[in-house]
């Protein structure tokens, strides 16, 4: 049975390590989700979340970074795997069309600081849930993405492997902790039509399904094995023909956590290819927006169809609004933060760019995706000029990675309005060097 097998990586990896290569690998992934948790303390659903479960902080050993309290370790994993996946500053793995950090690496961090792990146990574990939810995530795609969200379906496989490999190295423990998840796997794309606080829940709930799933399966509680392949599973229901050679091969000798892109934009990672290309342009001819009289986008259909938003009233429709992140992208050069603050989505220029664009989609690249995310864009001047650029990938994926440097640079920008430059830059400094570190209390993370 499937489950049975990635179980068996994951002890077996439990008890070998990591070789340098993926223990930096899943620093990596570390520090980006740091840099994408700070900026969702400040949004909604976090405000929400924290009164909904007041009643619940401040006890337990499992930290909330940025939020100055503590909560047990499974309410931990819920609200930090939402608040880092609020900012849309999360990292993708593509053929899985997956956000795999935050729930992966919020299961992990509560279980860590709750049973005082090592840094070198939590980079072992989220690579463990990396690997075992990517591969189940790309086995089920792309048919799964047509009505579920992958970050809440397939991140409780990750969280529940991470969460599972702290607690216990047995392989039969990680097995029913994820055959338990399973059945909790959920999360639907209307989440993303629409201005609600759901899909950011997502990522949390991935996180809080493989906790409870990992501590529940040390203590005896048993899930279905054949849950993922059965003819009534996770397979069966949740996607059309599954391809689930898909689900362990490489195992454990090919590391998906090495391959996972690095947001480089605040918004829809569906976005980024088209923004990647006009910057492009922009660069290479001075590009002055007044100077445009259209813009045609060629691009693969879920694209359009998750971020095909043509006038968005909110910061978080903006963010799955190729019109407008296309037209902040020509005025500023950039999509961060400010993007969507509300003046700036106001802006009169914006709007009337925003109307100059026109979506397409290309069949060619509806067929790659989701191992290709591309566009194409075509700009007509008003002097009838045409410039025209093809983004075959985005900035940040694994043809174009971002560098260490950039990482840092990224956690800097957006954590230290939060926690102020000083705390994140001694921060950073120790999750560049965790596994070095004997008990992740001693990162004091409630203190930030």
């Amino acid at each position: 049975m499937i489950i049975q097998e990635l179980s068996r990586y994951a002890a077996e990896q439990s008890r070998t390590g990591l070789t340098p290569e993926v223990s930096h690998a899943a620093k990596r992934a570390l520090v980006d989700w740091f840099a994408a948790l700070f900026p969702g303390t400040q949004v909604e659903p976090t405000p929400s979340l924290l009164q909904a479960h007041a009643h619940e902080l401040g006890c337990g050993k499992a930290s909330l970074p940025g939020l100055h309290t503590t909560a047990q370790p499974a309410v931990a994993a819920w609200i930090n795997g939402s608040v880092s996946h609020a900012a849309e500053f999360d990292d993708i793995f593509r053929d899985a069309i997956y956000h795999p950090g935050c729930p992966t690496i919020a299961a992990a961090l509560a279980v860590a600081e709750h049973h005082q792990s090592s840094g070198k146990k939590l980079l072992e574990a989220i690579t463990i849930g990396y690997e075992i939810s990517t591969r189940i995530g790309a086995a089920v795609q792309p048919s799964h993405y047509r009505y579920f969200h992958t970050t809440g379906t397939v991140g409780c496989f990750g969280g529940a492997a991470a969460a599972a490999a702290l607690i216990s190295e047995r392989a039969d423990v990680i097995a029913h902790a994820l055959a338990t998840s399973a059945s909790f796997a959920s999360g639907l794309q209307q989440a993303f039509r629409s201005d609600a606080m759901t899909k950011a829940l997502h990522a949390g709930h991935g996180a809080w399904v493989g906790v409870t799933s990992a501590f529940g399966a040390n203590c005896g509680l048993t899930g279905v094995l054949d849950i993922l392949e059965g003819s009534a599973g996770f397979g069966a229901a949740l996607a059309h023909d599954p391809e689930w050679k898909r689900a362990t091969d490489g195992l454990g000798t090919r590391y998906n956590i090495k391959n996972v892109t690095v947001k480089n934009h605040g918004c829809c990672g569906h976005t980024f290819a088209s923004i990647d290309a006009l910057l492009t342009l922009r660069e290479k001819y001075g590009l002055n927006m007044n100077e445009i009289e259209r813009i045609d986008v060629h691009t693969y259909k879920v694209a359009i169809e998750v971020a095909g938003i043509p006038q968005p009233v909110s910061p978080f429709e903006g963010k799955f609004s190729l019109p407008y992140v296309l037209s902040h992208a020509c005025k500023y050069a950039s999509v961060r933060l400010a993007a969507f603050e509300p003046d700036r989505m106001n802006e009169a220029d914006i709007r009337t760019l925003m109307a100059r664009i026109f979506l397409h989609e290309d069949p060619e690249l509806t067929a790659k995706f989701p191992n290709m995310r591309a566009a194409r864009l075509q700009i007509r001047l008003k002097n009838g000029t045409v410039l025209e650029h093809f983004q075959p990938f985005r900035i940040g994926d694994p043809e174009a990675p971002l560098g260490d440097d950039q990482i840092s640079d990224k956690f800097m920008e957006l954590a230290g309005p939060v926690i102020s430059d000083s705390k994140a830059k001694k921060l950073l400094q120790r999750l560049w060097s965790i596994e070095d570190l004997d008990n992740m209390q001693e990162l004091s993370l409630a203190s930030l």
